[in-house]
């Protein structure tokens, strides 16, 4: 097997190293210190702010089963590239955000992603992550490798403040699946659907466990592309997402009920609506336990949570284990499939 590795910064590295772990193509990860000047930095050491070194995580990765460019998605989004020195309550150089770059094609590719995604205004401020050369990596003390997982916690103290899906990523995801096509099947190798392919290729109208698609709800598509704006169709049957910030309803507070604005169906009252700061419209409960589906998500090079419209399976957006009182959740939505009722009857 071909492996390449990859370094990241990005705040606290218990938390940056379980999300690695947990995407496809992942083989191994290792926390330590990089990017300052003292030699075999300790983390009493680096917990000084004085030695210049940053809490990083090296990732080592299968190229066949996840990309450089999927892999600095899933970084973008995993923290706040746009805070210097600081993630969270974290403050100090070691938690700054920064990309180690192991040749001139990662700094080639992480420089155009950095530019694709602050053109996208999907992160309110500018980028301040630094681009810098890998160079030596101090592994950090045992104690500190695979920190949840020796907690018995498969959770991270992680939270981005927005979803990163770059063009860059879905080419290089769309070329290794073109690439896997071609080559001998490896029976060790599960392929995971490709988020470029075309609504009738990744949905089974028949199959109630499609990825988005019609199942029991019948409309043609010609009908769908009619009634649906080219966002909304992008959404629910592409499984695409809106800008951060931009939606209808990120800020909305009136009261009432959410449906689908696909098939009509209640999803959520208004009343399970919270401020997530993330500048989509998030929601800590559906308004009844079948409204939604949530299914397993792994394009993008991430594993997460998928909702999708119980009656017409139209792509919503995602689950994430970060919202309040009392389940947790936040339901973390595209307003531009969603269709507020303000006169709608509120369900207790």
């Amino acid at each position: 097997m071909k492996t390449e590795r990859a370094t990241f910064a990005a705040g606290c590295f218990w938390g940056v190293e379980a999300m690695f772990q947990k995407m496809p193509g992942v083989i191994a990860t290792q926390v330590g210190y990089t990017g300052g000047h003292l030699a075999g930095a300790t983390y009493k050491q680096v917990c000084s702010g004085r030695t210049g070194h940053a809490e990083a995580v090296v990732v080592t990765y299968d190229p066949a089963k996840v990309s450089y460019p999927e892999l600095l998605d899933a970084f973008w989004s995993l923290h706040d590239p746009t805070t210097v020195d600081r993630q969270g309550p974290d403050v100090g150089s070691q938690y700054r955000s920064a990309i180690f770059t192991h040749d001139a094609e990662q700094e080639r590719l992480a420089r155009a992603s950095v530019a694709e995604v602050d053109a996208s205004k999907v992160f309110r401020r500018k980028i301040v992550t630094q681009i810098e050369p890998a160079g030596e990596f101090y592994p950090g003390e045992d104690y500190h490798q695979q920190y949840f997982e020796k907690q018995g916690s498969a959770e991270s103290c992680h939270v981005g403040v927005a979803e990163v899906h770059t063009k860059l990523a879905a080419e290089a995801a769309a070329t290794r699946s073109h690439h896997l096509s071609k080559s001998e099947p490896d029976p060790l190798i599960v392929s995971e659907p490709d988020p470029l392919l075309s609504s009738e290729a990744r949905c089974a109208p028949d199959d109630p466990n499609a990825a988005c698609g019609v199942s029991h709800w019948q409309v043609s598509d010609e009908e769908l592309r009619r009634r649906l704006t080219p966002e909304q169709y992008a959404i629910a049957r592409h499984a695409g997402t809106e800008r951060a910030f931009t939606g209808k309803y990120w800020d909305e507070h009136r009261p009432g009920i959410y449906r689908c604005a696909v098939c009509g169906q209640d999803l959520f009252d208004a009343r399970t609506k919270f401020e997530s700061g993330t500048g989509w419209p998030s929601f800590w409960s559906p308004i009844n336990k079948d409204a939604v589906i949530e299914k397993r998500d792994s394009t993008h090079g991430m594993v997460r949570t998928e909702a999708l419209c119980s009656r017409c399976q139209s792509h919503l957006g995602h689950v994430f284990d970060d919202g309040p009182r009392p389940t947790g959740k936040r339901y973390c939505m595209n307003s531009a499939v969603l269709d507020l009722k303000t006169d709608a009857k509120q369900k207790v």
